[in-house]
């Protein structure tokens, strides 16, 4: 039966690209494709509504996906989003679905999923009637059903002034539109987020311009400090201004034409003309860098007023990048999967102009320029190095190739490699140091080699050598706890860790720390440096040394050998796991299984507690270390108990409406996990070659690689119920094992899943 299916699929499939071939439109055929459709940005934006996160969030913001309807292009500079919060504060995102008003619409470098902060930020906001400038009083009410928030373009209509709203956008610029309906006075006020209170603005009526910025401020190690440049923008009006002004504070000035911070709100506002019509156009231009430079970016990005066109060719932007993945299912399920797709396309995020100016990294305002490369920033990397920077480099391994010389420079120009590099600063921000792991996975893959001995010698200086700088080491620079790794082999609980954001979590630091010298000694083996292969393949091993066999779960330990009293594998939080339970965390072992699982008593015993994490609800999807945990099951010969569980986690913690995501989204690591899941495979261990094969949520996936080859994932008999992998052909091969590699993919070719609705559990075994 398989054999005679397969005969009609590979003939089918033959066939098919036959067709393609002769006409020749395979590329534009993709490409011509609304893949837009199936995107949904709202989703996220709302309390989730997944039972794990009600049973591990330990915060509000826990209990949200922290997303934003973003409009823009994949990887862009700046943002724009209907504005519902006014601050830039840290963990509160600039739209909630809940919020029943709209302030304005916030030119945003939000880190989309995080508990971050937006930074460099304007809001631009048109008023009917009376002018007000404060947000609150300013905004006006709106309904869900007059939004129509797509990846290109965002609509609404402000009830309170009876005005329509379009905004679409590029890397660098925008354009947005107002209708006023009302024979009511028209103004436009813009305002600069400043929390910190040191926004600028200035008025050119000659040119119908009004220019600005927002300075920048770093949380985290360096806390409170500026980072060293600004957000500035331009934006140009397509009219004359009637009358204008500015405010500081409480205090509106009318007739002033700037207006500079002191530590109260400022911003400014005209009053535009109806009679040339009730649509008013605004052009927007932004930069890091300098206000001529946002100039200079709006020029080059927007050349005139055609809001049509520009939305059509953001949305081809979007259409082509989506288009890479070709799957075949149902509505929902295309909407899960395309929405999931483009949250993970929004971080990290280009900074550099549109000539190649940016800021240095950590240097205080110096102007580098990018030199045949796209400067990046803002790598939330505890969470992104798992999923979202592999599925990148499977489909854009040119962008991963700018983002790994990116974060070459920031270690050139600030003397260490940042851990979590965001507003251009180091930050310390979480545990790890998986810059390494992300800069590593590109290596082994092909990407980048041409830099590879600059790379291994900065991740080298992070695993090797201790920052004994006190004040450089607490601006972020240098691996946290290192002098303990390295001493003990372990962070024992003694060390608190204190001169870091998160303090402590020494069990989850030793675990982290090993894998990401597994992925640094893979590096060295691949560059022939035998010496440091075989020291950092025996540090990988320091995991087992925070690993009690007696209780058969990680546990805090003290700097003589003792273990923490009294100890609950189970409690939601402890002081030495990093956010959730040494029970989540014990899993987290991803470049060596076979050893945990012997630490673990053998592979019935792994078995055994790995069933007891998802039957006992201990498995939180929100927390990013255990998203490899579902895929274990594979190590011990038992394939089928993974397809079962990541069936279960897409239909448990993921769905279209805007709660549907279990925890936060975190810069798109959430969304890519969904990406790798729907399509049947995922890389547990990046710094490998190898993905795990898992369950795939459609009957067909066409991937379009940057090499031009195409790689097909087909499931004979998939349905809601056949789930489960009875046969694996790859290549016209029958395949026994629940893994491909990376070569497979690039090779191009095809995996057919021949899908049933009982375990197979020969395969795979």
């Amino acid at each position: 039966m398989y054999k005679q299916e397969f005969f009609k699929f590979r003939y089918g499939i033959k066939a098919a690209f036959l067709c393609l071939s002769v006409f020749g439109f395979h590329a534009e055929f993709l490409k011509a494709q609304e893949f837009t459709k199936y995107v949904n940005p709202l989703i996220g934006t709302a309390i989730s509504t997944t039972e794990s996160a009600l049973r591990h969030s330990q915060d509000g913001s826990e209990l949200r996906g922290q997303t934003f309807p973003a409009v823009g292009v994949p990887n862009g500079m700046t943002s724009w989003t209907p504005q519902t919060r006014a601050t830039e504060r840290k963990c509160l995102a600039p739209y909630y679905y809940e919020d029943q008003k709209i302030q304005g619409f916030r030119g945003s470098h939000w880190l989309s999923g995080s508990c971050t902060q937006d930074y460099g930020s304007f809001t631009i906001m048109p008023v009917a009637g009376k002018l007000e400038t404060d947000p609150d009083k300013r905004a006006s009410n709106y309904t869900h059903s007059s939004e129509q928030a797509k990846p290109y373009s965002y609509r609404v209509k402000l009830a309170d002034y009876n005005i329509q709203t379009a905004m679409t956008g590029l890397s660098h610029s925008a354009m947005l539109n107002f209708s006023f309906n009302e024979e009511k006075d028209a103004w436009i006020c813009i305002e600069p987020n400043s929390d910190q209170g040191k926004g600028f603005v200035q008025i050119d009526v000659s040119k119908n311009e009004i220019t600005g910025y927002n300075p920048v401020h770093r949380i985290y190690q360096g806390g409170g400090k500026p980072a060293g440049f600004n957000g500035y923008f331009v934006i140009v009006f397509d009219r004359s201004f009637e009358s204008y002004g500015t405010w500081n504070g409480t205090q509106i000035k009318y007739q002033s034409l700037n207006e500079k911070s002191a530590g109260s709100a400022v911003g400014a506002f005209v009053k535009l003309p109806l009679s040339k019509g009730k649509l008013m156009k605004i052009k927007v231009g932004c930069s890091f860098t300098s206000i001529e430079q946002a100039r200079k970016n709006l020029a080059a990005e927007i050349q005139d007023w055609n809001f049509k066109a520009l939305e059509q060719k953001v949305a081809a932007q979007w259409n082509a990048e989506l288009a890479k993945v070709k799957v075949e299912g149902t509505e929902t399920e295309k909407v899960n999967f395309y929405t999931a797709l483009y949250h993970a396309k929004l971080l990290p995020r280009e900074v550099s102009d549109v000539d190649g100016s940016y800021n240095a990294f950590a240097a205080a305002g110096k102007i580098a320029q990018a030199d045949g490369f796209k400067y990046y920033d803002d790598y939330s990397l505890w969470d992104t190095y798992r999923a979202l920077h592999p599925l990148q480099l499977l489909l854009e391994p040119s962008k991963t190739e700018d983002m790994v010389t990116s974060l070459l420079k920031k270690a050139e120009q600030g003397g260490w490699l940042p851990i979590f590099p965001c507003w251009n600063s180091y930050t310390s921000a979480m545990i790890g140091d998986h810059a390494i792991a992300m800069i590593g996975d590109a290596l082994v893959k092909g990407i980048a080699r041409k830099d590879a001995e600059k790379l291994y010698q900065v991740m080298h200086k992070n695993a090797f050598q201790v920052n004994d700088d006190l004040l450089s080491y607490k601006d972020g620079r240098g691996r946290r706890g290192l002098s303990s790794y390295l001493k003990y082999g372990y962070i024992p609980l003694e060390d608190g860790v204190t001169d870091a954001f998160h303090t402590k979590e020494q069990v989850s630091r030793t675990l982290e720390y090993a894998y990401d010298d597994y992925v640094l000694g893979q590096v060295a083996g691949l560059l022939g440096k035998k010496k440091d292969y075989q020291l950092l393949m025996k540090r990988a091993q320091n995991y087992k040394n925070v690993f009690d066999i007696g209780t058969g779960y990680v546990r805090g330990r003290y700097a003589n050998g003792k273990w923490v009293s009294p100890f609950d594998p189970f409690a939601i939080r402890s002081s030495f796991i990093t956010e959730g339970s040494a029970f989540q965390y014990s899993w987290y072992v991803p470049h060596d299984v076979p050893g945990l699982m012997e630490l673990m008593g053998g592979k019935g015993q792994f078995v055994k507690q790995l069933d007891q994490l998802f039957d006992k609800r201990h498995y939180w999807h929100g927390n990013e270390p255990g998203h490899q945990s579902a895929y274990l099951y594979a190590y011990a010969g038992m394939p089928w108990k993974t397809q079962r569980q990541v069936k279960n986690i897409i239909k448990e913690e993921y769905s279209t409406v805007p709660g549907g995501l279990s925890g936060n989204e975190d810069a798109g690591q959430m969304s890519a996990w969904l990406v790798f899941g729907m399509m049947g495979f995922y890389p547990v261990c990046p710094g490998t070659p190898d993905y795990i094969i898992g369950t795939p949520s459609f009957r067909k996936v066409t991937l379009s690689l940057a090499n031009g080859k195409i790689f097909t994932i087909a499931a004979p008999g998939l349905s809601a119920s056949n789930f489960y992998i009875q046969k694996a052909v790859l290549n016209g091969q029958v395949i026994n094992q629940a893994k491909l590699t990376h070569k497979d993919l690039q090779r191009g070719g095809a995996l057919v899943l021949f899908m049933g609705n009982t375990p197979n559990q020969q395969w795979g075994n």
